[in-house]
């Protein structure tokens, strides 16, 4: 190979991940390698290109599994531009890299500055660039775990390439997210909840969920604090998990609710003032009846009658995925309150499946 085609080759190695982004758009990353379906950018999996070096070869180089092919970069832009002479390949190359002594040299726009990772303004950030989730993978993933309507009040918005940082040792990688904002009772954001998504399929063993080991993360000031959905008058139903809450407010679309995220922040969720009656949906394990016991004890000191409402299953997700709308429906009537029965259950619209 001539001294040109190898340096623009190294120099394109070196910025592998962008190449990849640019010219194998509908391909996605995954660990080190950049998938995609073929050289020529077709939506798949067949084709890896390592985006470090690694054991098995330097960053930039690809193999098809499915023929056998293997190449660089150049390569890459030849077949994606539909490229044949080479000084047209590296024109696009130096272009690509910004090597053309021929183009002016632009002044860098002023960068904003970082927020500290994990922080509440880094959260606010992220829930800001997010989009809404009409139409989106958040709207199939929730429509697939039983939420055919989903009642979120503009605290869910979805963002198609959120961070995944594996460890303090592996690089970060790309995956759509279901970004749920969370906030303190002036409705200020504290931060974020961020539940990554797999945009190839929903299966029973991840729900829909990235494969990834952890695909739900927080960050930001989480403690007393809840994803709420609806805006709170003298009746609170407050739960655990997002879908969990989504589910009962699929059914009782008028009722607030209020997802704390785990079974600790439950436990410590601040109260609002005015808040007459506070129904605690409570997950089915030990650590659900601990805080049953705990919320409700501080409901009863704040003069709150707290009443729980149990499903079948593990939550009401799972009630609502198993058993269906009409099935949770009939529950709920004799655990509610006869006046909560047709404030928020008989008047409740839900269409009609």
């Amino acid at each position: 190979m001539r001294r040109e085609p190898c340096e623009l080759a190294r120099r394109l190695a070196r910025e592998a991940e962008a190449v990849c982004r640019h010219y194998l758009s509908n391909g996605k990353r995954q660990g080190r390698y950049w998938l995609v379906g073929d050289v020529h950018n077709t939506p798949g999996r067949s084709l890896f290109v390592r985006l470090k070096d690694l054991p098995k070869g330097p960053a930039g180089k690809w193999t098809d599994a499915a023929t056998g092919e293997h190449g660089d970069l150049l390569d890459v832009i030849r077949e994606t531009c539909g490229l044949r002479d080479f000084r047209d390949v590296a024109e696009e190359a130096r272009r690509f890299l910004r090597l053309a002594r021929s183009e002016p040299e632009v002044a860098p726009k002023p960068v904003r500055p970082l927020a500290p990772a994990g922080s509440q303004e880094a959260a606010r950030r992220l829930f800001m660039i997010s989009q809404p989730i009409e139409g989106t993978l958040v709207e199939t993933y929730l429509q697939r775990r039983g939420i055919a309507h989903v009642h979120h009040g503009g605290s869910l918005r979805f963002h198609p390439r959120c961070y995944y940082r594996p460890d303090g040792h592996l690089p970060a990688e790309t995956w759509p997210a279901m970004i749920a904002c969370v906030t303190d009772l002036e409705c200020r954001i504290t931060g974020v909840h961020r539940t990554w998504l797999d945009p190839d399929g929903f299966d029973r063993i991840r729900l829909g969920k990235a494969p990834i080991d952890t695909p739900r993360r927080a960050m930001g000031d989480l403690l007393g604090n809840a994803v709420r959905f609806g805006v709170v008058d003298d009746v609170l139903a407050a739960g655990e998990g997002i879908e969990t809450m989504l589910s009962l407010r699929y059914v009782l679309p008028s009722m607030p609710m209020a997802a704390a995220l785990s079974a600790n922040h439950l436990s410590a969720m601040m109260l609002p003032n005015g808040l007459r009656r506070l129904y605690i949906s409570r997950d089915l394990d030990p650590a659900g009846d601990v805080v049953q016991a705990t919320l409700s004890q501080r409901a009863a000191d704040a003069g709150i009658e707290a009443i729980a409402l149990s499903p079948r299953l593990g939550d009401f997700n799972e009630d609502l995925h198993v058993f269906g709308l009409d099935a949770v429906r009939a529950a709920l009537r004799f655990q509610l309150v006869p006046e909560d029965v047709v404030r928020f259950l008989h008047s409740s619209t839900v269409p009609a499946e």
